[in-house]
C-alpha cells in the first residue's frame, strides 16, 4: 500500500472509533427501547466498518 492509503486507512479507523463512541454515548442516555436499539445497531455497522478497515492493513 502507498503511503496515501495508509494515511487513509487511518483516518477512516479514527472517524469509525469516533462514531461508535457517540453511539455508546446516546445509548447511555437514551429512554426509548426502539431508538436505543436502532443506535446500538448503527454502533455495530460501524464496528463492522472498523474491522473492515483493520483487515486491509493485516
Amino acid at each position: 500500500m502507498t503511503t496515501k492509503e495508509l494515511l487513509y486507512i487511518d483516518d477512516a479507523l479514527g472517524h469509525e472509533q469516533y462514531f461508535q463512541t457517540k453511539c455508546n454515548e446516546v445509548i447511555n442516555q437514551l429512554q426509548d427501547r426502539d431508538l436505543k436499539n436502532s443506535v446500538e445497531q448503527m454502533a455495530q455497522k460501524h464496528q463492522q466498518i472498523y474491522q473492515g478497515f483493520y483487515g486491509l492493513l493485516g
